[in-house]
């Protein structure tokens, strides 16, 4: 084995490639996401419900939107019923962006620590005051 010192110098090289993520990020944690929920319209509202639990809207929101599209897009019905049997206008302006108008402190903020970029806003736009349009 005449080039063993170019191998294990290789595989040496590689080693270090292979793990500066690691070693650069040490100790750099992201800071979790808090999203703000202090819009007027929660703040008056009795009952401070989604269209689902918030269980279920942070775990699915994306897949409800998703559907949503389709069945409004797709098949033209624009009422949702959630599990709870209470019927819901499908929008994402008249019934999403009513409660959660402040989409930079809600809808952004988990967005970038999740490092997604949703393509609502290809058709969907948002007002000057953070409401969408």
């Amino acid at each position: 084995m005449y080039d063993g010192g170019k191998i294990i110098t290789g595989i040496i090289i590689f080693l270090l490639f292979a793990t500066f993520p690691f070693y650069y990020n040490i100790g750099k944690a992201n800071v979790k996401p808090d999203p703000k929920l202090d819009t007027p319209v929660i703040k008056q509202l009795a009952e401070k419900k989604c269209v689902e639990s918030k269980e279920y809207m942070r775990a699915n929101h994306m897949q409800i939107l998703d559907d949503w599209r389709n069945m409004a897009l797709r098949e033209a019905k624009r009422t949702y019923r959630n599990a709870e049997g209470k019927l819901f206008e499908i929008s994402l302006q008249n019934t999403c962006m009513k409660c959660h108008s402040n989409k930079n402190k809600f809808c952004d903020e988990c967005h970038k620590y999740a490092n997604v970029k949703p393509y609502c806003w290809d058709c969907h736009f948002v007002k000057e005051g953070g409401a969408a349009k």
